[in-house]
């Protein structure tokens, strides 16, 4: 019969790749190491990182919060 989508007893099993215990444990491994190797390249992206660290490269105390040019900038627009 074509077209037939019901299965059969001899094609059932709780160890067929697709449905079963193996197929659960395939999915299971590829998403554990999906998760691994994100998270070691997470790590070695941290340590590669961590003293890399922003530098203010101006005089912090020359900086005015309140200048005539801030103020020109917000009532032009």
């Amino acid at each position: 019969m074509a077209g037939n989508t019901q299965m059969n007893d001899s094609e059932r099993g709780i160890f067929s790749l697709v449905h079963g215990i193996t197929g659960m444990l395939i999915a299971v491994v590829l998403l554990l190491s999906i998760l691994g190797t994100l998270s070691y390249f997470a790590v070695v992206t941290q340590q590669a990182n961590a003293e890399n660290f922003y530098e203010v490269n101006q005089d912090l105390n020359a900086l005015k919060m309140n200048s005539s040019e801030n103020h020109n900038k917000w009532i032009n627009k």
